[in-house]
């Protein structure tokens, strides 16, 4: 029998690990998914509504819920929900490894979004409740650079194992980790929580906004078909109606999902619209070049993953570099830095086609890429943790992850459009190849957008250790 946390030495250390693991198992299930995608979407078989819907299915939930879950955390106990969390997660992805339809998968990739949404949260927030103020940065810094090194797994194990084996190997390897973790939050992760929480936990608040992301969503799908589907204009409307309902239940609510204070910060407001943007940025790209490298240049799927290596790799050896030097002289320069450079390799995509060889197109995108991305994430989790009161750094978390997520989630279904309105579907198509680059370009400026939006980020610089705001 396992011992109890509170029986065991506690270790921040062991908490930091325990994060990274937890989190290694969402990045390795994105990145190595994002490569086997194709060969899912034609093994199975699946539309291209349904191809995207088992990415967006995902992100939907975990947008939505992992407001919820961060805010639970800071009531019930972040220990707690994260153990929650990484069972539903592991519980789910056994299901998206025996799925035989699409539907099923993307069902399963519902759920498992719902598990993410608890367990990621919670990960940041466990890190950020056992660190003080001056350690935080630095374990937020190994905490993105050790994802980052589990991430670089993701491609080429997604790739090979799609490739050797089957695609069904990408959700089987979530258990190991899975075990690896709860062995360590069950014996050495201590429990923390926020000490003065009011009121009941926001449901209908939670319900409200995941309706209203799913109807949005659902009508930007419809107008890949056309741009005046008759379906996409009662859904968009029923789902702006939905938002509004969530933002007066939220004003109500003695215990919002979303606690109002926090976006009295500048800076919180700020870092949030720049997440946004600059998450829509990677995420579209990130969905589409898998489908340009093996539809298009009929790359297999572990050249595919081996294609993307460098951005990963960059992003883990130079996240701590990054986060480091945010810590001691503020995060401005490098969220504006970062979100330009990504920006010009995210637009050197769109070089990619029929014939491109991989020295001149595809390896100068993806180091690129991969330089604004490490200088980008270390500055802009320490932002928006820094901008949150310690009793709301699980709300904080959760906040942030989502509007990054909703990033992700709005990108895919927008991109699409745009691949689409050169047409042949909603995909890179070999007929139709002004549609892939222009999906780059539109991705690329929201990158840009993001570093505009940075420029008016209150500065903050340090002296001697000691915070001295600008």
């Amino acid at each position: 029998m396992i011992a109890s946390a509170s029986a065991r030495a506690r270790s921040p250390f062991v908490v930091l690990v325990a994060a990274i693991v937890a989190s290694s198992m969402s990045y390795i299930d994105i990145t190595a998914l994002t490569v086997a995608l194709p060969i899912v979407k034609a093994k199975l078989p699946a539309s291209d509504s349904q191809a995207q819907w088992i990415v967006e299915g995902y992100l939907l939930f975990l947008s939505a819920l992992i407001l919820i879950g961060g805010a639970l955390g800071d009531r019930y106990g972040r220990r707690r929900l994260f153990i929650l969390g990484i069972w539903i997660f592991a519980l789910s992805s056994i299901a998206c490894a025996m799925a035989m339809q699409p539907a099923f998968l993307i069902l399963a990739r519902c759920v498992q979004g719902v598990g993410a949404a608890l367990m990621i949260p919670e990960s940041l927030a466990l890190i950020t409740a056992t660190y003080g103020a001056r350690e935080r940065g630095r374990a937020i810094g190994i905490w993105a650079a050790a994802s980052a090194i589990t991430m670089t797994a993701g491609p080429v194990l997604g790739g090979w194992l799609t490739q050797a084996y089957t695609w069904r190997l990408v959700f089987w390897i979530n258990i190991p980790l899975a075990v690896v973790v709860l062995y360590l939050a069950y014996a050495r992760v201590p429990e923390s929580r926020a000490e003065d929480v009011a009121g009941k936990p926001d449901l209908l608040g939670s319900a409200l906004i995941t309706v209203a992301l799913a109807l949005i969503v659902g009508a930007l799908m419809q107008m890949q078909h056309r741009l005046a589907n008759a379906l996409s204009f009662p859904l968009a409307i029923a789902g702006l109606a939905f938002f509004a309902a969530f933002v007066i239940v939220e004003h109500r609510s003695s215990a919002p999902v979303v606690p109002l204070r926090l976006f009295g910060s500048r800076r919180f407001r700020i870092a949030n619209l720049y997440a946004f943007l600059f998450y829509a940025a990677i995420g579209g790209e990130l969905f589409f070049v898998p489908f340009e490298l093996q539809h298009i240049m009929l790359y297999t799927p572990l050249a595919t993953g081996l294609a993307l290596l460098p951005t990963i790799a960059l992003i883990a050896v130079g996240s701590p570099i990054s986060g480091t030097v945010a810590a001691r002289f503020g995060e401005r320069l490098p969220l504006v830095a970062g979100a330009a450079i990504t920006a010009l390799g995210i637009a050197l995509f769109a070089k990619l086609g029929f014939g491109a060889s991989y020295s001149a197109s595809v390896l100068p995108a993806t180091v690129v890429l991969g330089i604004g991305i490490a200088i980008t994430v270390p500055p802009l989790l320490t932002t928006v943790m820094g901008a949150a009161d310690a009793d709301d750094v699980g709300a904080a978390s959760g906040v942030n992850n989502a509007i990054s997520r909703v990033g992700n989630l709005f990108a895919i279904a927008v991109l699409g459009i745009v691949v689409a309105t050169a047409g042949g579907g909603a995909l890179p198509a070999p007929a139709h190849p002004e549609g892939f680059r222009n999906a780059m370009l539109a991705a690329a400026s929201m990158s840009l957008a993001a570093a505009l939006v940075a420029i008016f980020l209150p500065a903050r610089g340090y002296l001697q250790g000691s915070i001295v705001k600008l």
